[in-house]
């Protein structure tokens, strides 16, 4: 007697039936989930991919204000760059500017951050005007910065005199060597407030009963800090310093506002150096080819920041 099933073929046959309904079920989702997708990824192309290969196209040929006729080079002008000092310098620049940038404002917006995880009396009101350096424009920021630096006028010339710590005013940015460290502590002034919001925002994710099991064990603030704390903290760590390392070595309002890259290219890095050849000298073969090695210099350094992250993982 047949069972409730009915007979196996009629089993089979419903048996592939759903299979085929299944997997009918599963083409049209991919294909909905493609359609969906279409329109982002176009968006992506032109704004993104586009000017990127136009960019290489570009660097292959060569003009300027007197002979604005492009004409092709092919690869002269990457050895040029490479052959120039100045290159070598921007490179220099650009290293220690995105280091000292990205270093000092992940580290003050951590213990800023720490300070306004505990609580105390008027943090709402302090969080909001942490805040306003970072909503400031940052053209508006450089102005301001300029200003404090002013040899004759500025603010840090006043006080430093009136502290007797110098004897004579200071031209902060026109000085080979002091420009880097000037446009270093304004850029971190300006981005200190984007790494405490990230990190408060961490903070308040750490397990507070994994703090207290450790207060009570004994551990010290360091101790829970660096055992309790920072490992919990460690992914959102290591994205914020990629993500300010991004925008540091393609800052361009503070440097541009203030030096100008100068003095004696003590300041130029490659947004600024590309600016200056494109529209300033009308070079724009060269200032692609700029563009394009600033992308080289930028992927080594996130390459080598996901590497060590694999590693510390």
């Amino acid at each position: 007697m047949p069972g409730h099933g009915g007979s196996p073929l009629a089993q089979d046959t419903r048996r592939r039936t759903g299979m085929g309904l299944a997997l009918g079920k599963m083409q049209d989702g991919r294909l909905l989930a493609f359609f969906f997708t279409v329109p982002a990824t176009l968006l992506v192309a032109v704004l993104m991919y586009f000017p990127m290969f136009g960019s290489i196209w570009e660097s292959l040929f060569s003009s300027s204000f007197i002979n604005p006729t492009p004409q092709f080079v092919g690869l002269d002008a990457y050895r040029e760059i490479v052959n120039d000092s100045g290159f070598w310098k921007v490179i220099q620049n650009a290293f220690f500017w995105t280091f000292g940038v990205v270093v000092l404002q992940n580290l003050i917006g951590f213990f800023v951050a720490l300070l306004l995880n505990q609580g105390l009396p008027g943090s709402a009101i302090i969080r909001s005007l942490i805040l306003l350096p970072w909503v400031m424009p940052g053209i508006v920021a450089a102005v301001l910065w300029r200003f404090l630096y002013d040899p004759q006028f500025g603010l840090f010339n006043s006080v430093l005199l009136g502290w007797n710590i110098i004897d004579t005013n200071i031209a902060w940015l026109a000085d080979q060597s002091t420009a880097m460290a000037a446009v270093i502590f304004a850029a971190v002034w300006k981005g200190f407030p984007f790494s405490t919001v990230i990190f408060l925002a961490a903070l308040q994710g750490v397990d507070r009963e994994q703090v207290e099991a450790a207060t009570v064990d004994g551990a010290k603030a360091w101790q829970r800090l660096r055992y309790v704390i920072l490992p919990s903290m460690r992914s959102i760590i290591f994205l914020n310093f990629l993500l300010t390392t991004i925008f540091t070595y393609n800052y361009f309002d503070m440097i541009w506002v203030t030096t100008r890259g100068g003095p004696l290219n003590a300041t130029h890095i490659f947004p600024t150096r590309i600016y200056e050849l494109g529209f300033g000298q009308f070079r724009f073969g060269d200032a692609a080819a700029y563009g394009v090695i600033s992308v080289g210099v930028l992927a080594v350094f996130i390459v080598t920041y996901l590497v060590a992250l694999r590693r510390a993982d």
